[in-house]
């Protein structure tokens, strides 16, 4: 059976996709999230990062998404896990899971993954964390992802393949000892996350959040990507493939582009955004720049 291949941006709750993304006119009763996943058959979950989410959040979350049976969640695990290392507590851990426990009880939890800072580094400090974390969440299918060079040893996929978290292969903009785009496997479960290369504002400590993630790839810079997609599918039975670059809907304009190219045919997109990137115009279906996403005819 040919491996699945899900793809789709990180979040969808931003104002500035107001008009690109999401209909200008978009009222109070608009719902992006039930919107998106007339598009894509995942959504990575960016705010659990922040902050754990209620199990009524979560549970509105799995019906929203309904009409795609075939839609699946990943999502961020808690940055006080990853980032403020050492404070977290038991109340932490009940909390994140509390707020998981919905969509893992529906399957509708692909994946959680552990995103760590370029500062976490292979230090034998750091390896006993990493490892106490992993078996802290191993009832989940976890995904780690790494930023630092020191990282990249065969040492380190070993341990990973052994305990069956997989790898998250990454595109982020290279500085020194910054880990480099891969192909790498390490358990069932294949991660791409395409950040953007925005090396102006990447490291810059006063840059707003948002303009990180300020960049839109070109096809010829996807292409490797492709590669590399099609090379961790062969080897996986999910693979995950995010667009991080948010900014003004960049994310999803390459999530778009990406899915064409995979499926080798058109693919269906919101009518604002080839309107707002009209290059999309030549992969998109024609009916689906008809601006009547609201329809029931357009949903699956």
């Amino acid at each position: 059976m040919r491996n699945k291949i899900l793809i789709g941006p990180a979040g969808w709750s931003y104002k500035d996709w107001k008009g690109i993304v999401y209909p200008p006119d978009a009222g109070s009763k608009f719902d992006p999230l039930e919107y998106l996943a007339n598009y894509f058959d995942t959504i990575e979950i960016n705010s659990s990062f922040y902050g754990p989410p209620t199990p009524s959040t979560t549970k509105s979350w799995v019906n929203r998404v309904a009409r795609n049976p075939d839609f699946v969640f990943t999502a961020k695990l808690h940055q006080v896990f990853t980032h403020e290392r050492g404070k977290a507590t038991d109340e932490d851990e009940k909390a994140f899971r509390k707020g998981m426990e919905p969509l893992a009880d529906a399957g509708k939890l692909g994946a959680l993954l552990l995103q760590f800072p370029w500062s976490f580094k292979n230090t034998d400090e750091e390896r006993a964390y990493l490892m106490k974390l992993l078996s802290r969440f191993k009832d989940y299918r976890q995904v780690l992802e790494v930023r630092h060079s020191s990282w990249n040893t065969s040492a380190i996929y070993e341990m990973l393949e052994a305990k069956g978290v997989g790898i998250c292969n990454i595109d982020q903009p290279l500085f020194s000892k910054s880990i480099k785009p891969s192909a790498l496997t390490t358990s069932a479960v294949g991660y791409v996350r395409l950040h953007g290369r925005n090396y102006g504002s990447w490291f810059r400590e006063k840059a707003p959040r948002d303009e990180r993630y300020n960049y839109l790839y070109s096809p010829d810079e996807l292409e490797p990507w492709i590669v590399r997609i099609r090379e961790v599918a062969a080897e996986t039975k999910e693979t995950y493939v995010i667009t991080n670059n948010h900014f003004r809907g960049k994310a999803v304009v390459n999530a778009i582009e990406i899915k064409s190219v995979l499926q080798e045919d058109p693919v269906r997109a919101p009518a604002p955004l080839v309107q707002e990137y009209p290059e999309l115009s030549e992969i998109v279906n024609t009916d689906d720049s008809s601006g009547k996403e609201d329809e029931p005819s357009l949903f699956p």
